[in-house]
This record gives C-alpha cells, structure tokens and sequence, in this order.
C-alpha cells in the first residue's frame, strides 16, 4: 500500500444508530460483516475502485464467512466482479480498465449501447460463470425492476411518456411508483437475500442460475432512454426488466443480518429512488439504515480530483469529441482512489475509525 495522504481525510465514515454505539464500545472488525450493499451510479464506482480493492483483497478475507453481496445496477457489475475470481482486486482493476475504454458516439441508439454492454460483461466475466455461483464466501443478489404500465415499452415516446408519468406520481409519495415497476431481487440460490420481508413495493424474488446470471447483469443496469430493456429473464415473471436503481438507487433496504452492514459508496448520504436524486426531502429510513457503517469519498477528496467529481455518465456528453481527454480524468480519479483504500485499512488497523465516525442522518 502507498503512504496515507495526510493532508485532509479521504475518507467520510458515517454510522447508523445501531452500527455507532457498537462500533464506539468495540473495534471494527472484518468478522462484523456480512452485507455489502451496492449501489447504482454508473462510472462513479471507477471512482472508489481503491476503496473496493482494499475492502475485498484486503480487509474481508482476514476472516472468510458467507457473505452477501446485494447490488443494483454497477453495484451489481462490481460484485459479480469480485465473486468471478480468486483476486478480487485484478477483476475490479479490469472493470475499471474495460468501462473506462468504452467510447459511445453521439446519438448512440439504446440497442447500440445494449449490445456493448454485452460484450462487456462477456470480456470481464465469461468463464468465470461457476465461480460466481459456487463462491466459497460471497452470496450474490441483483436487484432488478419489472417494468409495469408504459415502462413495458422501448419505443422512445411511450417510454419518455412512462417515464414522465412515473415522476410525476413519485413527486407526491414514492410508494405510487409500485404502478410503474415491480422489484426482483435475483439471488445466489444457497440462502435467501439478506431482507426481511419486502413490503414497500410489488417483489419477487429468483435463484440465480447459469441461464439468468448475464441477463440478469444486464438488465440491472439497463436504464431507461440509454439501454434496451431486458425482456423475460429466465426463471423468472416474464415482462421487461431494467435497472434496478429505478427503485432502489442506494439501496435502502430492511436488511436482516447479525452485525455491522459495511457499505462503500460514492456520497455520505443513502437517497432511495433515482427519481428522488432531486428531492432533498427523500433520505433513507433510519430503521433500515440502523445497522450501516457508510465509507465515502470527503468533500476535500473530490475537490482534488479531475473535474472536482467522481467520474459520472455525463462525462460522456462534457466530453464529446475528446475521448482519450475523458479516459485520462477517469484513470486519475481511479489511480487517486487507492487513498481511499489506504486510508480505510489504516483507520481499521489503528483503531481510529470510531474516533472519525459520523452519525449517518436518516428519515425517521
């Protein structure tokens, strides 16, 4: 590992309720683990790639235990990385390496865009099929939607309409959405989803298998007016999926486990839905989150990188007709991140993760 930068703190660390008071009265141990929720958000998870690499090739197989991984969308794609192979941190290394690559032309079609994404998951993870299933350690689950109502289409009218009916009611209560989509959460079929029961929402749950696993990849992080959707994942409702952070963006879900839920992410804050990236009022319910130890990015970390940001998919537009100036952003925000990583092995190992520790706010 390199030197711990120390002029500011990388690394934002907030707590939940219930993972605070146990974290102040006993050091944080990999042993405490057993979910690792991730989130949706595209390229900004090339932006905490050293903070993944550190969390699996160097804290969590200290202590070897079953695990579940619960990802929508990149969450996903990342997890499906770490579970394809015996060194976590080459494969999370390649992801970042293969979606940095990607070069989309103006006015790409969603077919288009569908079928690159293919051969994506292809590259990183065919072959490595059976290992993903048959992890001695790590439970995966995707989290997908079934899409409802005019989110069932792919032509762009009816879909934008769909979209934009599906904003509409979400403005008034988030629970309006379950007209337009229906969760499935498609899982390592050893053990269940690390959930209780599922009642916000219309849900469905489905083993993962070799026949669904791709389709089931693709379709979480299909989102809408950019990829295709996914139409009858095997095994599971027939319909049209897509991606999974429609409803459940940073994953604020009711966990059931025994200890500390480890969750890195790209902001210290968990917003439920993606239609609610804009409403300030919808936070994550501090019950659900009561468990969550939530390692992020600090504000003085972003400020210091390419564009003061994490990579984003909106690079692709900020830098239209200057790929390789996009790819050398991307590369150093994804070079920077190993701080991150640094930074979380040094706080566990001294013990000082509970003297930085935060309060993670939540909507109660």
């Amino acid at each position: 590992m390199s030197a711990v930068h120390t002029r500011y703190p990388a690394l934002t660390v907030r707590a939940g309720r219930r993972a605070f008071e146990r974290l102040r009265e006993q050091p944080f141990t990999a042993g405490d683990v057993h979910v690792i929720p991730g989130a949706a958000g595209g390229p900004k998870a090339l932006g905490i790639s050293g903070l993944d690499k550190a969390i699996f090739g160097d804290f969590l197989p200290g202590v070897p235990q079953e695990r579940s991984l619960i990802g929508s969308s990149i969450g996903s794609w990342r997890f499906a990385a770490v579970a394809s192979t015996d060194d976590p941190k080459a494969q999370l290394a390649r992801l970042a390496d293969l979606y940095t690559s990607q070069r989309f032309a103006k006015g790409v079609s969603m077919a288009e865009v569908s079928r690159k994404s293919v051969l994506f998951l292809e590259e990183l993870l065919a072959g490595h099929e059976d290992h993903i299933l048959n992890h001695p350690w790590y439970r995966l689950n995707v989290v997908v939607v079934r899409s409802r109502g005019m989110l069932e289409h792919d032509t762009r009218g009816r879909l934008s309409l769909g979209l934009m009916n599906a904003i509409s009611a979400n403005m008034v209560s988030r629970r309006h959405l379950g007209r337009f989509m229906e969760r499935g959460i498609i899982h390592d079929a050893r053990v269940k989803a690390p959930l209780a029961k599922l009642v916000d929402f219309p849900s469905h749950e489905v083993p993962l298998s070799r026949d669904n696993l791709m389709s089931a990849l693709l379709a979480s992080a299909s989102i809408p007016m950019v990829m295709s959707g996914v139409r009858n994942i095997p095994g599971a409702p027939d319909g049209l999926y897509r991606d999974g952070g429609l409803l459940d963006y940073h994953l604020d879900l009711p966990y059931e486990q025994p200890g500390v839920i480890l969750y890195p992410h790209f902001t210290d804050k968990v917003v439920p839905g993606w239609f609610d990236k804009t409403l300030p009022w919808r936070r994550g319910d501090a019950t659900r989150l009561q468990d969550v130890l939530l390692v992020s990015p600090s504000p003085e970390y972003l400020e210091s990188l390419p564009d003061r940001k994490l990579p984003d998919r909106k690079d692709f537009e900020r830098y239209i007709g200057d790929d390789a100036g996009r790819e050398r952003a991307w590369r150093k925000a994804i070079a920077e991140s190993d701080r991150l990583g640094d930074e979380f092995m040094e706080l566990v190992v001294s013990g000082r993760l509970k003297d930085v520790m935060r309060p993670l706010n939540g909507k109660r």
